[in-house]
């Protein structure tokens, strides 16, 4: 059951690759010259891969999240490369040129890079690299490769130095390509275990498709109706990622949030607007695993956001903090039902369960790519300043700061809300305990900015409003108390 998923791509590259095999040894391996079809088709495959391209572009603007930049990129340079494969088709713009044979492959090379890119975790030194490019990297490839493309174009004989269609390189570069993409249909499949996303799954099946074409791009013979195959499988590959988007994004009205994200001043719709589908799913996840955590995640994030701002972070980091807050107990999803809701005392075996759940949910959001803010939090939310807490042992500001803002959310609404083993705090107790625990447990800094913040909005903060309330109950699924 666990690798069921993966039998499809599997043979859906098996069998185009069988049919390509099949057709080079009849009769029907036509010579099918068509210039003009080849050019049309060509043209379909480069406007889907743009408007992926386009799709994913946007979700990136509002998402922190390097893969989404990266698989943009992806199908960007699939897009602006392939398309100057078909405008260079022969006798159809420009006269005949090496041209064709080179921008083809060169295309699945550049698009599978970013692929693989975006497989990588978020600690990746190479991914560090790029994200602290991030704002400029879209912008920036987008045009180099439109120059490029047309200067192509102009001056098709530059490419006669790029040896992509000799041997022995031909076959290196598709053997690298391949083991790139089998490695990115891997990782992808291992990330759509965790999280059953649409779009991760059809990543794995663009891929092996893209794989296919590779192999038909070296073994085909120009015109021939097998060579003409790759082509459709390309097709078919894109097709395929505009499923997986339209699955992944369909009925959440992620777009529409966020440009309302963009201008509203109520906390609840900036947080809520600002959640991916993806991190919704973790959220309800967690919180259907843990009932009496219902709310705890939405909560924590409002307290944390009030926080940060008090404290005055930057933008950029206030969204970090956002994503980053409301799963940061995403690793309860590991943790055996009968101690994660255990009404009475935890054994120190159950105990030391209980305080893997920081590391559990790094591991599952570092392989999904998350930034490395958002990991910290997740990680390291249930550290103490004086180096007593978990999991790491650290201490005072080896702790990053948003996990420490964290740390003083987490807490004050624990102790705010009904548990399995106590009920609830008022809040003049659980303050007095932050107050006692301030350079013990919590970082003196962090506390005096959440006094100073209780004590300026104590009419409307921070007890949850009704509306509050309301869209803790959307997301939990959950009907209000």
């Amino acid at each position: 059951m666990r690798y069921r998923s993966m039998i499809g791509p599997i043979a859906v590259m098996l069998a185009s690759y069988g049919a390509f095999a099949w057709l080079r040894g009849t009769p029907f391996d036509l010579s099918l010259s068509a210039p003009s079809g080849h050019f049309y088709v060509v043209s379909v495959v480069s406007l889907l891969a743009a408007g992926i391209a386009f799709a994913v572009g946007i979700a990136g603007a509002r998402l922190r999240n390097t893969k989404v930049t990266f698989l943009s990129l992806a199908f960007l340079s699939l897009a602006v490369i392939f398309s100057v494969h078909g405008l260079s088709t022969p006798h159809f713009l420009i006269h005949p040129s090496q041209l064709p044979s080179i921008s083809s492959p060169l295309s699945l090379i550049f698009a599978t890079f970013w692929l693989f890119m975006s497989s990588l975790s978020a600690d990746h030194p190479w991914v560090q690299y790029f994200s602290r490019r991030q704002a400029s990297l879209l912008p920036s490839w987008t045009v180099g490769l439109i120059g490029v493309g047309m200067l192509l174009m102009l001056r098709p004989e530059l490419v006669a130095f790029i040896p992509l269609t000799a041997e022995p390189v031909n076959w290196s570069v598709a053997s690298a390509t391949v083991l790139l993409l089998g490695t990115v249909m891997v990782r992808y499949y291992r990330s759509y275990l965790y999280s059953r996303f649409p779009l991760q799954l059809a990543i794995v099946y663009s891929s092996a498709l893209i794989i296919v074409s590779q192999l038909i791009m070296v073994q085909g013979e120009l015109w021939r109706a097998s060579w003409w195959l790759y082509h459709f499988l390309l097709l078919a590959s894109m097709i395929s990622m505009l499923v997986g988007l339209v699955k992944q994004y369909s009925g959440s009205g992620s777009l529409t949030s966020a440009f309302r994200a963009l201008y509203t001043t109520d906390a609840v719709e900036r947080v809520t607007s600002a959640i991916s589908p993806s991190i919704k799913a973790f959220m309800i996840a967690t919180e259907k695993k843990d009932p009496y955590t219902a709310g705890h995640n939405l909560r924590v994030t409002l307290y944390a956001l009030k926080l940060g701002e008090e404290m005055g972070l930057r933008p950029d980091r206030q969204r970090a903090l956002a994503q980053g807050t409301i799963i940061h107990d995403v690793g309860k999803i590991e943790v055996p039902d009968a101690i994660l809701n255990k009404p009475g005392r935890l054994t120190d075996e159950e105990r030391a369960v209980i305080e893997l759940h920081p590391v559990k949910g790094y591991e599952m959001c570092r392989e999904l790519g998350f930034m490395k803010d958002e990991l910290e939090i997740i990680r390291w939310h249930h550290e103490r300043w004086d180096g007593r807490g978990y999991p790491d042992r650290l201490a005072g500001e080896r702790i990053p700061l948003l996990a420490r803002i964290v740390a003083v959310a987490d807490v004050y609404d624990a102790l705010t809300s009904h548990r399995a083993y106590r009920k609830a705090m008022t809040h003049e107790a659980a303050m007095a305990i932050l107050a006692e625990q301030r350079g013990s447990h919590f970082d003196p800094a962090c506390v005096d900015a959440w006094t100073r913040l209780c004590e300026r909005e104590r009419a409307s903060f921070p007890i949850p409003s009704e509306g509050e309330r309301e869209a803790t109950a959307a997301l939990s699924g959950l009907s209000p108390a």
